[in-house]
């Protein structure tokens, strides 16, 4: 799609710089990131819909890269570019998070193929996750409007994340450890209760909106459960 956001992360500049020009002249709006610093950096300014990570970079690992890449931007196809000698990285890469891989040297039009192929995918699945329903509450992922029996539910944005959290698991349990990940940083140092402010925050809206008391069940020492019948 014309204008999505691409991130290049390569630490030649050469091969960065000229990739970076030839998506934007695809019609990708292409950023270029020299290091693993940058590239987390610009992520975090202007999410990509893909990285194009190069394994090897010189101020981080890059695998340990692409599992935070995949931590902050669980929606994002990220594709790593790694030379034939190292293609060993590759395995472990996917288990990062990786979606798929190209080995240097590559040619322009096969790259081209596959991003526009995964940028399909992925926008296909976005668009078919956009709507969530459990029981008697709905979400609207892309709004971020929340409905119980219909009727919307005034949420902050974190109240929103956390019961976006909660309902796709519903019925299993989400660890605290998950939630403040996804809902705050992987690297949050602030106090754990500001979680449980928030859980009981997001209890008291449901309730006034028909929602019985064991729609988020507590288990102690875990985390929370999202009760649909609740």
């Amino acid at each position: 799609m014309s204008g999505e956001r691409l991130l290049v992360v390569e630490d030649d500049e050469v091969i960065g710089t000229e990739l970076a020009e030839a998506l934007t002249a695809q019609g990708y709006a292409a950023e270029w990131a020299p290091d693993g610093a940058d590239a987390l950096e610009r992520a975090a300014a202007r999410p990509p819909a893909l990285v194009l990570l190069d394994l090897g970079l010189p101020d981080i690992d890059g695998v340990s890269l692409c599992r935070k890449l995949r931590t902050r931007l669980p929606d994002a196809v990220i594709v790593v570019l790694t030379a034939r000698t190292r293609e060993f990285e590759v395995v472990v890469a996917l288990d990062a998070g990786a979606d798929d891989y190209l080995t240097k040297p590559f040619r322009l039009t096969e790259l081209m193929a596959r991003l526009r192929a995964h940028l399909r995918r992925s926008n296909a699945a976005r668009a078919d996750e956009r709507f969530l329903s459990r029981g008697r509450l709905s979400l609207d992922l892309a709004a971020r409007r929340a409905a119980f029996d219909g009727t919307e539910i005034g949420l902050r944005p974190k109240e929103f994340d956390l019961l976006a959290c909660l309902v796709a698991g519903a019925g299993e349990v989400v660890t605290r450890e998950t939630l403040i990940d996804r809902v705050w940083d992987e690297n949050w140092f602030g106090p754990t209760k500001t979680l449980d402010v928030h859980i009981s925050a997001l209890r008291r809206k449901l309730a006034e909106h028909g929602a019985g008391p064991g729609v988020i069940t507590t288990l102690r020492g875990l985390g929370y459960r999202y009760e649909p019948g609740g």
